[in-house]
């Protein structure tokens, strides 16, 4: 007997926009909205040049619970990607009409670890193009009036901090990069976007939601996110971006609790 034909269910417009305003709803589009509420605080109560923005604080006077509360914040901060991943899942599922394994949207998205010598290659590289501007648009930014003082960690010394400060700018990473890159370019793309009408949205919304720490961050941001939609679209793996975003967060995170010093990546 023939086999019956898998059938390909078509998914309109409305489904595709849904899953893009949940996925952002739930996470960095909801910390883009915060970050624009907290920039104006900010700025009506005094000069941002003033203002302090503190990344990583303690969540707990009592150390154990304040470890607890850091690696909770952690892990739940992930299920918006675990939510996108399903997302990309569903949608390839539907096109093929087959069955799809669980990896199909790590290697999709190329979120895994096929290519590490050309991953970190990439990302090492990123890291080198991207750190030392940063830095140097932070303190322009400060020298301007138009940036507030960034404190990269506000967490006491414990034996856990610098581990959970590595967690936590690996948690940043793959946030960013999976959602506000990946995901976000692939299913505009679907909705029929430009690629141009893509890569600024995802490099304006990667902005906005660094918006708290000031006007400098969201332009230093903003660039960011431009040159790394481009380096997705052109490389086609998520997995550079992601180390590349480590790296500059963990050098900042970690660096800032060795050393004590305010120094400006976010």
């Amino acid at each position: 007997m023939p086999q019956p034909r898998a059938v390909v269910r078509p998914v309109s417009h409305a489904r595709w926009r849904a899953q893009l305003l949940i996925v952002l709803g739930l996470s960095l589009g909801q910390s883009a909205v915060y970050s624009v509420v907290q920039l104006i605080d900010k700025a009506t109560q005094a000069p941002l040049s003033q203002g302090t923005s503190t990344l990583n604080r303690s969540l707990n006077a009592r150390e154990y619970f304040d470890l607890t509360y850091q690696l909770l914040d952690i892990v739940f901060a992930l299920v918006p990607v675990a939510l996108a991943l399903y997302f990309v899942w569903d949608a390839v599922a539907r096109t093929s009409g087959g069955r799809v394994e669980w990896t199909a949207p790590f290697r999709r998205l190329g979120l895994d670890l096929a290519r590490p010598g050309r991953d970190w290659l990439w990302g090492g590289g990123l890291f080198l193009a991207i750190g030392v501007p940063s830095l140097g648009l932070y303190w322009a930014g400060r020298a301007l009036g138009i940036t507030t003082a960034i404190i990269p960690s506000g967490l006491d010394q414990h034996w856990w901090t610098v581990p959970v400060l590595i967690v936590s700018a690996m948690r940043h990473a793959v946030l960013e990069e999976v959602i506000v890159v990946a995901f976000m370019l692939g299913w505009l793309r679907r909705l029929g976007w430009a690629v141009p009408a893509a890569v600024a949205a995802s490099a304006l919304l990667r902005g906005s939601y660094h918006l708290y720490q000031g006007i400098g961050p969201f332009v230093g941001n903003a660039v960011m996110g431009l040159v790394f939609a481009l380096v997705y679209r052109k490389y086609g793996r998520v997995m550079p971006l992601v180390i590349a975003h480590a790296l500059l967060d963990i050098t900042a995170f970690v660096g800032f609790s060795l050393v004590g010093r305010t120094i400006g990546l976010g």
